[in-house]
């Protein structure tokens, strides 16, 4: 018995330090504060938060310390919860067990006080951050911490937390996904993708940011969603609408479209709105996995519509567009050429 209290004790010990240290693990704060709630009703822990509590004295971290009154005092800046007080004459034993027992009762206060706190330091500092890929030519679908799911289109990728806060959800997106956002009243859904975000308490839509693409384009096929650029540009859509956004102000193109063409790659057609002939050609590329070549820089511009269907495979997909645009196609060792 004896052996394990001082188990306990040195466990408790090395607790302690590292919450006043602020370098706990999850499950080492879980543990200690377990402990601290056993404190009000459990005579033997105590016993050894009073033992601590004079170890630690002799040792105080430069950080955080206990005071001779039983004040849990963090000198780092703005987290001092407790006033400095001038430190009273040591009295008799009877006296220095009345100052470790208010010292437990007001570390326990401090623990309620601040509960909050902590669990957002546990969501934010401790939760890790995962990165979900696709590869050319595959789709893959997630089902986020709070039950949001996404569909990422080829090559593309997504970073979120493992766990969110409770305050915001926020992601970072590159390329091109669907999103059918979980609704939670006041914590908003938020993805980054480069200078541009898109919020949402709960809603689909569909987000296209391929690094080098002309434009982002956000289309709402659910519910409400605001974007915002970083030079201060913001705008609301709502179900059926749609936003292309260049990288200066100017560049912006808003419209109603059929809500079929919402993420219409999710059902297998591929469509091009008036959209550049150099972005086509990449997207191409990443749906059907090959390499294609514009030989001549100055058809690259050239703007076009068009929709097909994804089984028709690149051969056909690119006859499509040299007939729309007059030039030709030509294929050798596996790369397609354009000219």
């Amino acid at each position: 018995m004896e052996a394990n209290t001082a188990t306990m004790e040195e466990r408790l010990q090395y607790l302690f330090q590292r919450y006043l240290t602020n370098t706990c693990s999850e499950k080492e704060l879980d543990e200690f504060l377990s402990m601290v709630n056993r404190a009000e009703h459990d005579q033997m822990v105590r016993e050894m938060i009073k033992d601590v509590y004079h170890n630690l004295q002799q040792n105080p971290s430069s950080i955080t310390h206990v005071n001779e009154l039983g004040k849990l005092v963090l000198t780092e800046p703005g987290w001092t919860l407790a006033p400095q007080s001038t430190p009273l004459p040591r009295k008799s034993n009877r006296h220095t067990w009345v100052s470790i027992a208010a010292a437990i009762i007001i570390f326990t206060s401090i623990f309620w006080l601040f509960k909050s706190k902590i669990n957002d330091q546990k969501s934010t500092t401790i939760s890790s951050v995962t990165k979900k890929s696709s590869n050319r030519s595959e789709f893959k679908y997630l089902l986020l911490d709070d039950s949001t799911q996404v569909w990422l289109n080829a090559a593309s990728s997504l970073e979120f937390p493992d766990h969110f806060s409770q305050t915001r959800r926020e992601v970072v997106l590159s390329g091109e996904a669907y999103f059918d956002v979980k609704h939670a009243d006041k914590i908003p859904f938020i993805i980054r993708t480069g200078g541009v975000s898109t919020s949402v308490l709960g809603t689909a839509f569909n987000i296209k940011a391929y690094p080098g693409q002309e434009a982002v384009i956000v289309s709402v096929s659910r519910g409400k969603v605001k974007v915002e650029r970083e030079d201060g540009w913001k705008t609301t859509l709502t179900e059926g609408q749609q936003v292309k956004l260049g990288s200066v102000k100017a560049n912006v193109v808003e419209k109603a479209i059929p809500a079929s063409e919402v993420a219409a790659w999710q059902k297998g057609n591929i469509v091009f709105d008036d959209e550049v002939l150099s972005d086509i050609i990449a997207d191409l590329e990443r749906i059907y996995n090959v390499e294609i070549s514009l030989t001549d820089n100055s058809i690259k511009d050239l703007r076009i519509s068009t929709a097909f269907k994804r089984e028709i495979g690149i051969d056909q997909a690119l006859q499509v567009l040299c007939r729309l645009t007059d030039l030709e196609l030509n294929e050798s060792e596996g790369i397609y050429f354009i000219h």
